[in-house]
């Protein structure tokens, strides 16, 4: 992995923008505004403080190079480095189900049906998934790109560039608007998550020097920080101009606003600033697929086959459609499965860092414990929530997917160096009597 040390400061930002600026982010943030205003950012603004936040990592990632779960692994033993490979995996369902959300509410302008659009997209996503689409990556960048430059253009037909500029100033006053469990859920949910996120840690190890990594986490924090305001204040400038129908829905604002940009759906510039974000939608689910079939078929669960690896990558897209058939906002949907994660693998990694940077060390049986009860405290939260989302301890479902996970880490973590402590002593009392 050394070797492949090339990336400068700019190339290192871009991919770390582009690890998260995606329909997700967009769609997401768009469908928030129209309820909460500039506040519908928050998520947004989340992603940027986390990757400034991720400074105090960087130098610790660029160094040992390894991904995590190899890192816990080879600390905790082979079965750690599985279940953290597990709840990677598992996280990436929500990301799945996200762009066939959005997918089908991108066609729903054109009167498609949603769950119907869903199970095709699925479909594609698979067939994407099991082609070698990594050359033609640069056309799903390139059409984000051209997502970009509309919303710009948008800002200005809606003579909303000055909305955009007050954004940052009127951000904190609309966050009254959103409960306070929720905003810590969603900045504790997301900005722990970059801290462990593997897909920006393999950007990091690659930087070309340490100085590199600090300026690229920098400047990838400003870039998204100027474009968290961006889908908000096209929404917002949109309200003010009048042109979205009463009782649209959050997720189908920003392709309405594109395709009355672009004069309607049945013109080609209409069409093209859709499928600047339909397209997308595609290359990230089909690439979301491929990354959890090769971490699946990377701890050879099963003999490596091609009908194997289909085998897996259909079931990955039907755990997907599942998810995202129960519907839902996007922003919540992501920020849960972040939580999920961050509560199983947070605390236990902490535990290890302090270990290698010369704190405290903790047994290996305590992380390795911390990392299961953890984890499974984490999973069941969240599969309870999406049984029933009304069930909320906190006031918020990603708050307490967090708790609940991190508190069983917590205690599980120290249950295990008591265990270490007084079992040999008890084992020694035992004997004697």
């Amino acid at each position: 992995m050394t070797e492949n040390r090339r990336l400068d400061t700019f190339s290192l930002a871009a991919l770390l923008v582009s690890a998260h600026y995606g329909l997700g982010f967009i769609l997401g943030t768009a469908e928030q505004s129209l309820t909460f205003g500039t506040a519908g950012s928050l998520y947004a603004v989340s992603l940027a403080l986390g990757t400034i936040a991720l400074l105090g990592l960087a130098k610790f990632y660029w160094t040992q190079v390894e991904q995590i779960w190899t890192l816990l692994g080879s600390y905790c033993g082979n079965g750690g480095k599985f279940f953290v490979g597990l709840m990677s995996w598992g996280s990436l369902i929500g990301i799945e189900a996200v762009q066939l959300i959005s997918g089908a509410f991108i066609l729903k302008i054109l009167g498609a049906p949603t769950l119907p659009t869903m199970v095709g997209f699925a479909v594609f996503f698979v067939i994407l998934s099991l082609l070698p689409v990594e050359k033609v990556s640069w056309i799903f960048r390139g059409l984000l790109v051209l997502n970009f430059l509309a919303l710009l253009y948008g800002l200005w037909v809606l003579h909303g560039v000055t909305e955009y500029l007050r954004s940052p100033l009127e951000f904190t006053d609309a966050l009254g608007l959103i409960s306070l469990p929720t905003k810590v859920g969603i900045l504790l949910s997301t900005i722990l998550l970059l801290l462990i996120d593997m897909r920006y840690q393999q950007f990091i190890i690659q930087a070309k020097d340490v100085k590199s990594a600090y300026q690229g986490c920098v400047l990838a924090a400003i870039a998204l920080l100027c474009l968290a305001f961006l889908p908000s204040s096209v929404v917002i400038a949109a309200l003010k101009a009048g042109i979205l129908p009463a009782g649209i829905d959050g997720k189908e604002t920003l392709p309405f606003i594109l395709s009355w940009i672009g004069g309607g759906t049945d013109k080609p510039l209409g069409i093209l600033l859709m499928a600047s974000l339909l397209v997308p939608a595609l290359g990230v689910g089909s690439s979301t697929l491929r990354v959890q079939s090769k971490i699946i078929m990377d701890f050879n669960i099963l003999p490596a086959s091609n009908l194997n690896r289909l085998l897996i990558t259909i079931t990955n897209a039907i755990l997907g459609l599942v998810v995202a058939s129960k519907g839902g906002e996007i922003v919540p949907l992501i920020v849960a499965f972040y939580a999920a994660y961050v509560g199983a693998v947070f605390i236990p990694f902490v535990a290890y860092v302090v270990g290698q940077i010369g704190g405290y060390q903790f047994s290996k049986t305590s992380v390795r414990l911390s990392l299961f009860m953890g984890g499974i405290a984490a999973v069941s939260m969240l599969v309870i929530t999406f049984i029933n989302p009304n069930l909320t301890i906190s006031g918020s479902a990603e708050l307490n997917i967090v708790e609940i996970g991190s508190l069983f880490g917590v205690l599980s973590l120290f249950a295990g160096q008591m265990i270490e402590k007084y079992s040999p002593v008890l084992l020694k009392e035992n004997k004697e009597i």
